[in-house]
């Protein structure tokens, strides 16, 4: 049985090839892989080959936003068989470390996290996975729903650490997948007014249609649209998905007295000029998440009950033969690819 890859060789360079297919452990499943999300660090190894200590060793698999159907399981498996839908949680923790025994799972040193060196991604036919963390998905999620549930793990989580719930306003820095999904809790959890500041007219007009209140932060002052719109109170919770000194700085000031901040985005290693003065003076609580926990079962529902649209976010869909063009189209056109998807 053959298992058509996907390969990175090079900065920018992605070339078909073959791999061994995957051998089943005692707690594994096989899966034949349906949806892969195009991921902004996916795009982010693709042009650079590494994300900050991480560096790319070529050949190497991009990929980690997964669903596909069983196709075989291991000997001590017991609640998935051959046929059921899933998606899979890409990061399989330690289970023996103090972080992972505390509950604190996502923060295991030693998580093999699919597409991040030096783990390969999920860009084949075929691959393998710990049935515990591979999840049922139902018939009515669609396979790109299901590859979908990892991004909006993270929204769920930002959401969580600020506390998000019925009345609030949330400002949300960045349109991209993860301000999107971060939109998308926001709204599930109950918040009232969402804006959202990006200086991209394409991801603007997406989170309107998600039913934010979108601001062009290049030709408008965010941090006065929130006063505006709260008199003169300020924000409950201030999620950052941009992570730039900038945005860190409109979420600072955007934020209520006694709100809290999120950082999620990444954008920059160090955020220079941390306005400690107003953070003390207003009180504020300042976060940041890492991935996601205990999230999978939560995401899977809310979607399969219609509260969360996350399939709404996807503006380009590819086939995997095409996936050569598809890491292409969404690295040089960012400027109109909200979320690309590559389905099989």
């Amino acid at each position: 049985m053959s298992n058509k890859t996907f390969y990175m060789t090079d900065i920018e360079k992605i070339e078909v090839g073959e791999a061994p297919m995957p051998v089943v452990g005692a707690d594994d499943v096989m899966i034949k892989v349906q949806s892969v999300g195009v991921c902004g660090s996916d795009l982010h190894y693709y042009r650079s080959g590494s994300i900050g200590d991480f560096k790319v060793e070529f050949p190497f698999i991009l990929g980690h936003e997964a669903a596909g159907v069983v196709c075989e399981v291991g000997e001590n498996v017991k609640t998935l068989k051959p046929g059921d839908r899933v998606c899979m949680e890409p990061g399989v923790p330690c289970m023996k470390c103090e972080e992972c025994l505390s509950g604190h799972y996502n923060l295991c040193k030693d998580v093999r996290f699919w597409a991040t060196p030096p783990y390969d991604g999920v860009l084949s036919e075929y691959i393998t996975h710990p049935a515990a963390f591979t999840f049922k998905i139902p018939d009515n999620m669609s396979f790109t729903e299901g590859a979908l549930v990892e991004p909006l793990a993270i929204g769920l989580h930002a959401c969580n650490q600020g506390g998000v719930k019925l009345g609030q306003t949330v400002v949300i820095m960045g349109a991209g997948c993860i301000g999107l999904v971060s939109l998308l809790a926001a709204k599930a959890y109950g918040a009232t007014q969402v804006v959202v500041g990006d200086v991209i007219d394409k991801r603007l007009e997406k989170a309107a249609e998600l039913g934010a209140i979108p601001v062009n932060t290049k030709n408008e002052d965010i941090v006065a649209k929130v006063m505006e719109l709260t008199n003169g109170h300020g924000a409950d919770v201030c999620i950052d998905c941009a992570g730039f000194s900038s945005t860190v700085d409109n979420c600072l000031s955007a934020a209520k007295p006694a709100g809290t901040v999120i950082i999620v985005g990444l954008g920059e290693d160090r955020v220079n000029g941390f306005n400690t003065s107003i953070m003390s003076t207003k009180e504020l609580t300042v976060k940041s998440i890492f991935r996601y926990r205990n999230l999978y079962p939560t995401a899977i529902n809310a979607i399969a009950d219609g509260r969360i649209n996350v399939g709404a976010i996807v503006s380009h869909r590819f086939k995997f033969d095409d996936t050569i063009n598809a890491f292409a189209t969404c690295h040089r056109d960012i400027r109109n690819v909200v979320k690309g998807v590559i389905e099989y």
